[in-house]
C-alpha cells in the first residue's frame, strides 16, 4: 500500500465522510471541511490523484474509487478504536476521545492495531455509537432511528450521536444520556418540536428538537 502522509490521510478520511451524504465531493465543500482555502485543496488533489485513489465525474465533482475507499476505512477503523479504547479502558469522558484519537489515527503499524482491536474484544461501534469496520473494512450495522419520531413509552436505547460535538456531548453529558442509556419518551410539544423523556432513575427531562434529531435509539 502506498505511504500517505498525516495531511493526505486526513484529506481522504474528510473525503470518505463527505461523499456519504452527496456521493460526489467539491473542492470549496472539501476546503470548507477542512479549515483551508479552495486554493489548498486542488494542489493536495493532485498530489492524491497521482497515486491513483480519486475518480472525478466531469461536472460533478470528485470521489475515493475502491482503493481511496480500503484506505479510508483503514484510518476511520484506527480512529473509532482509540476512541473506544480511550473511553472504555482509560476513562476518557466520550466528548475528550475525538481530538486525542486524531492524533493516533496515524499510527501506521496494522500489527499494533489488530492486536489492540483483539484486546479491546473486537467491538463493533466505538463510544459515539459509530460502526467500527473490521480488518476487511466491513462495516457492522445497526437497525435505528432518531429519537425524534420514535414511539413514545417505549424502552429506548441510545444507539448513536450524530451531532459530536464537544459542546452537543456536554449537553448529553448534562442529562447523563450516553450511548447504551434507556430512556423513554413522555410527551411531544408541539410549540417547538421538543420532547419529554426519562431514563432509568433519573428525573424527566425536556430536551429540545435539534437535540432529539441527532440522537438514535434501537428497541424490540
Amino acid at each position: 500500500m502506498t505511504n500517505f502522509s498525516v495531511s493526505e490521510e486526513n484529506y481522504i478520511k474528510s473525503i470518505y465522510h463527505l461523499q456519504q451524504d452527496t456521493h460526489t465531493v467539491n473542492t470549496n465543500s472539501l476546503a470548507v471541511e477542512m479549515n483551508t482555502k479552495p486554493a489548498s485543496v486542488t494542489d493536495m488533489l493532485k498530489k492524491l490523484k497521482q497515486k491513483k485513489i480519486l475518480q472525478y465525474e466531469k461536472y460533478k465533482g470528485f470521489r475515493l474509487n475502491e482503493n481511496g475507499k480500503k484506505i479510508a476505512l483503514t484510518v476511520v477503523r484506527k480512529h473509532r478504536l482509540w476512541e473506544f479504547f480511550l473511553a472504555n479502558n482509560l476513562g476518557f469522558e466520550w466528548d475528550k476521545v475525538h481530538a486525542i484519537a486524531e492524533e493516533l489515527e496515524h499510527i501506521s503499524s496494522q500489527e499494533l492495531i489488530q492486536k489492540l482491536d483483539n484486546y479491546l474484544g473486537n467491538p463493533s461501534f466505538d463510544p459515539h455509537g459509530d460502526p467500527i469496520p473490521d480488518k476487511h473494512g466491513n462495516i457492522p450495522h445497526l437497525k435505528q432511528r432518531c429519537l425524534a419520531i420514535a414511539p413514545i413509552n417505549k424502552t429506548l436505547i441510545v444507539s448513536s450521536v450524530t451531532n459530536q460535538t464537544a459542546e452537543m456531548l456536554d449537553m448529553l453529558k448534562h442529562y447523563k444520556i450516553k450511548i447504551g442509556s434507556s430512556l423513554k419518551i413522555i410527551r411531544h410539544f408541539t410549540f417547538d418540536g421538543s420532547m419529554e423523556i426519562r431514563l432509568l432513575k433519573n428525573a424527566a427531562c425536556v430536551i429540545s428538537d435539534p437535540v432529539a434529531k441527532n440522537v438514535f435509539v434501537h428497541y424490540d
